[in-house]
């Protein structure tokens, strides 16, 4: 059985050589173009993406060494440096900053993968080489989606990604929904996807949180994993949902869940 964190630095791997294949792909004006994200371009998205690899390499380095995470004034730096490059520079030099990251998590041995702990230095405590893999590996594949709607308005998120994002959404939830958005009302919702099959509870009532699937729900939502993933993300436009996403049940609609998730 592949252990965890071998999954996801491979699915890290598989996702940047695609994107790769994708920018290269890209002409000048390709760059300029509106991406998923509403208020950046195609190389702002690779910017960011670019910059956070960046960032994540020294924090990786940094548990590495003793030498621990990276300090806002060092990411105020690498923000501002790739924010005054060029959409061309921005697509170049993605390709390259998130290159040494993927490899700098290839490179980890068996035991380094198992008892590394990597403070984030937004989290309580440093997390285990997996959580942190796979904190990046959500930032990458849904802003790789971010990418390629541009282009392919039915694109979907990266399956390697999937499954392993699936198995961590629960750990963001709470902050990426907004529980006043359904003005006081409290439903309990079954959440059935496919690809991969998985049964569980949404609660949204004071807070936002996942449970175990409720004997009795308000409603039933059945929908691909990796649409799930994008409603949590924001990215759940009429435009952008597969028809097989259902909502049934009574006074909870497609358009309550997308204002619970507004997206970030």
């Amino acid at each position: 059985m592949t252990d965890r964190a071998d999954q996801i630095i491979d699915a890290l791997r598989s996702g940047h050589d695609y994107l790769t294949t994708v920018v290269h792909g890209l002409a000048t004006a390709d760059l300029t173009r509106p991406s998923g994200a509403s208020e950046w371009d195609v190389s702002q998205v690779l910017s960011h993406l670019g910059s956070g690899a960046e960032i994540g390499l020294a924090t990786l380095e940094g548990a590495l060494s003793g030498s621990g995470p990276t300090d806002m004034d060092f990411n105020k730096s690498v923000w501002e440096r790739w924010d005054g490059r060029s959409p061309v520079e921005r697509a170049e030099a993605f390709v390259t900053s998130n290159e040494a990251l993927v490899r700098a998590y290839g490179d980890l041995d068996a035991q380094t993968r198992k008892e590394l702990r990597i403070d984030l230095g937004f989290l309580p405590a440093p997390v285990d080489v997996a959580t942190a893999a796979c904190m990046r590996l959500s930032e990458f594949a849904h802003h790789s989606w971010d990418v390629q709607v541009a282009f392919d308005r039915t694109v979907t998120l990266a399956p390697a990604a999937t499954e392993p994002l699936l198995d961590q959404v629960g750990m963001l939830i709470g902050f990426l929904g907004k529980a006043d958005a359904l003005g006081g009302r409290h439903a309990r919702v079954a959440v059935r996807t496919t690809s991969p099959a998985r049964s569980f509870g949404l609660d949204l009532g004071d807070t936002v949180a996942l449970t175990d699937e409720p004997a009795e729900p308000d409603a039933v939502l059945s929908a691909p994993a990796e649409w799930w993933l994008r409603l949590v993300t924001g990215r759940h436009a009429a435009e952008h949902t597969p028809s097989g996403v259902t909502l049934t049940g009574d006074g909870l609609t497609l358009a309550d869940l997308r204002k619970v998730f507004p997206g970030f």
